[in-house]
Formats: C-alpha cells, structure tokens, sequence
C-alpha cells in the first residue's frame, strides 16, 4: 500500500498500475492481494503481471506496455533482486516509474525503493544467533517485525522520465541518489 502511495504521490494521475510479481513466492500472493485492496480505496486499477524466468520478465514488460500500466511496482522476490538491472533496464525503456523494497533496485537505476533495511535485520538476525549460541533455545526468542525502514529515490530516473520529485518524498527520503 506505502509503494502505490508514493507512486501517486509522484505521478498523481495513475490510472492504471503493473505489479510484477512471482507466483512461485507464497509472500508475494499475500503482498499482491494487499497492493490490490489498497487500489480498491483509489480509482486505480491493479495490473497483477507473474514472472518466474528472465524470458517471462521480457513478457511481463510487454503486457504492461500493451495494457498501458503507467507505473509498476515489483515485489520484493530473491529472482527479481537477481534480475534488478534487467528490471530496470525494461522499466526504462517502456517509461514506466517504478518502485521496489530492495535499496539494491534503486541504485542499480529503478525510480524508488521502500522497504526495510537488510544491514539491520542481518544485525538482529546476529543477535539471535549469539543469543542461541549462548544456550536460548530458539523457540523462546521472539518474533521480531523491521523497525528500520528506508526510502531510496533515484534523481537520476525521476529527471530521465521527466518526473519532479515531490517535497514531502525528499523530506522522508534517506537517500536521494544523483
């Protein structure tokens, strides 16, 4: 919901949005049905567009530009992140702002990335393990959510595709890269 809020805040006349997604992932099926209800609040409809292959990448790109999706958001998925340069590569050249969680999409030339930091959890994720190493028993350590999330615009791809950063997205952003 956060990354079709900062897409409209970027591009206020959406009407139509790609979210690229991989079936194959169980958490993308709940994220996609969690960008769809946010839409429904909107007057936005949601292009869900499934991608397992870089083959199936190329495909996807050519549906959004053939269904006229004027933004696409990529869920977070370790073969999209794998894939991020010809993602944004696609992206590029069909004119589409984009948005990911992962920085790394960002700063390999995708629009926006909003999604918790990776530095961080591996952090806590050290935490644990020094924690059971020490004797806890996994089953007894808690259940932690992020708590550090972070924007990334990309300067360089808003000004490609003739986009002016908004204010309060500056404001927010932890990194603008130019």
């Amino acid at each position: 919901a956060k990354h079709l809020e900062m897409l409209l805040s970027l591009v206020p006349k959406l009407s139509r949005v790609a979210v690229l997604w991989n079936p194959s992932n169980k958490f993308n099926i709940s994220n996609l049905e969690r960008v769809q209800s946010a839409a429904q609040r909107t007057s936005i409809k949601i292009l869900p567009v499934e991608a397992r292959t870089e083959p199936e990448i190329d495909k996807a790109f050519a549906a959004m530009a053939r269904d006229k999706a004027g933004a696409v958001i990529v869920l977070n998925d370790t073969f999209f992140i794998q894939q991020r340069s010809q993602i944004v590569e696609l992206a590029a050249k069909n004119r589409l702002p984009s948005i990911s969680a992962v920085r790394e999409y960002a700063e390999a030339g995708g629009l926006m990335s909003y999604g918790s930091n990776i530095a961080d959890n591996f952090r806590r994720v050290a935490t644990y393990v020094d924690k059971i190493f020490k004797g806890a028993k996994p089953g007894d350590l808690p259940v932690e959510q992020p708590t550090k999330f972070e924007l990334i615009i990309n300067g360089k791809t808003a000004k490609a595709l003739g986009l002016k950063i908004p204010q309060s997205l500056l404001i927010t952003a932890d990194k603008v890269i130019e």
